[in-house]
């Protein structure tokens, strides 16, 4: 069975690239359109590992992963937090909050997969 990943980006266009990616990799993808819909998704059903972007509206990347750490259902989901902004306070802050891996955009697919099936089994 496919291993199922939730893409949280208020960007359509990103989460349909990243969609494409994921599922000719052989992923099973959802999306959400921000934190808050994200964490209405992944508290609701299973997933294998999260990716979210940082900048959202109605519940921010930071906000998401501190919430979903605070879940009993969700809190061991592991989360690849996506930002266009390389700054090592906001990096710091993210890891601190529970996110297992922080990409800069723009990234690679290879980057993007290589950074999946270390926190994937």
């Amino acid at each position: 069975m496919a291993k199922k990943i939730l893409i949280i980006d208020d960007s359509a266009v990103f989460r349909k690239v990243l969609h494409l990616q994921l599922k000719n990799a052989g992923y099973e993808v959802k999306e959400a359109i921000d934190g808050l819909d994200g964490f209405n998704k992944v508290t609701g059903e299973e997933f294998n590992l999260v990716i979210c972007d940082v900048n959202m509206p109605n519940l921010d990347g930071l906000s998401f992963v501190q919430k979903v750490r605070s879940d009993e259902k969700a809190r061991f989901v592991p989360i690849i937090m996506l930002t266009t902004e390389s700054q090592e306070d906001k990096k710091r802050k993210g890891l601190e909050a529970g996110a297992k891996a922080w990409l800069v955009k723009p990234f690679s697919p290879d980057q993007l997969l290589n950074a999946i099936s270390k926190l994937i089994v």
